[in-house]
């Protein structure tokens, strides 16, 4: 699957993005728990970015340049841009 193919509210079966850089991680709590999550740019093999949100274990997981495989994710939507995360049922794999 390619960043233009993305669908807001819908899953992303499979996608392969290259992280471009990170965001500052933030704290956040709610009803369903707290935890950290950071907002990263990654692109796809043709260049097209979109921002991936990176959850708790995950975000130390994956360093600028390196490439994630996102199964069983989902696409969201916030403020206008599209958004990737692995969702509730989705993995993360690092590539390289």
């Amino acid at each position: 699957m390619k960043v233009s193919e993305l669908k807001p509210r819908a899953t992303v079966p499979e996608i392969t993005l290259e992280l471009v850089s990170k965001g500052e991680t933030r704290e956040f709590a709610n009803d369903r728990g707290s935890g950290k999550v950071c907002s990263a740019a990654a692109k796809d093999e043709d260049g097209e970015e979109v921002t991936l949100s990176l959850w708790n274990e995950q975000i130390d997981q994956v360093k600028e340049g390196q490439k994630v495989k996102i199964e069983n994710g989902w696409c969201s939507e916030f403020q206008g841009q599209k958004q990737v995360s692995t969702g509730k049922f989705g993995k993360m794999t690092v590539l390289e």
